[in-house]
């Protein structure tokens, strides 16, 4: 591990966002971590009002509490999906840590304060917040099924005993995650990055979190077809050669 002081880039994939991604940046700007912060808003595209949502957010680390710190905007060419922002938002990290936060409020930020800890007192390299490990959550039974049989088949694929592989918490060391080589564009991002990370021999450590679902009707764009491409991503990588 570097000797350089911590840094926790925390990138933010939006797409269409328009009505939460401010929200969702004001929380991130006043949690209390415990580190200091770089914010990496990846726009992907949007067409409903996101960029202009935006406009005004850049470089200035003045908002933000932590000595070093910035906002940074990135907005990409065109709709590219999750993967591809995630991946914008990595080449751009500056952090010795990476998370990832959706804009859709789903999740709350605040959370990131008691993911964040184990990796910065080093009993954990990577974190995973599992929405699945404090009971049944508030989500519709088909969502709930689906994250069954997708974790599920991980673990079987690959060994291991998560309670959520779909979930956005996914921190880590960044050298951890440049390791993984990701180059997944969409949904798919997410059953590659567990896949890489438990075929590499990285041990996940999982801790509760609590979310707020929402429906298709107020903007949930994850389907049917994205976790038959999860299954499809799976396997191949169980079989994909070293």
């Amino acid at each position: 591990m570097s000797n350089r002081p911590e840094l926790l880039s925390i990138i933010v994939p939006v797409y269409n966002e328009v009505g939460t991604v401010r929200a969702v940046i004001d929380r991130l700007l006043a949690i209390d971590l415990p580190v200091a912060r770089e914010i990496l808003v990846v726009d992907d595209g949007s067409t409903d009002g996101t960029r202009e949502a935006l406009a005004g957010l850049g470089t200035s680390g003045s908002r933000i509490p932590d000595p070093g710190s910035q906002l940074l905007v990135i907005h990409a060419g065109r709709n590219a999906g999750k993967g591809a922002a995630i991946r914008l938002g990595l080449g751009s990290a500056r952090g010795t840590i990476v998370a990832i936060q959706d804009a859709d409020l789903e999740l709350d930020p605040q959370q990131l304060a008691a993911l964040v800890a184990p990796i910065v007192a080093g009993d954990a390299t990577v974190v995973y917040g599992s929405r699945f490990m404090a009971g049944r959550p508030p989500a519709p039974w088909i969502t709930i099924a689906a994250n069954r049989v997708l974790t599920g088949t991980t673990n079987l694929l690959f060994g291991g005993s998560l309670t959520d592989m779909e979930t956005c918490y996914k921190i880590m060391r960044a050298d951890v995650a440049r390791s993984l080589k990701l180059d997944a564009n969409r949904f798919d991002i997410e059953p590659q990055i567990t896949a890489r990370l438990l075929r590499g021999g990285h041990r996940i450590h999982e801790l509760p979190v609590k979310f707020d679902p929402r429906s298709r009707a107020q903007g949930k764009k994850i389907g049917w077809r994205d976790g038959v491409r999860a299954l499809q991503v799976l396997v191949a990588e169980r079989f994909r050669p070293a």
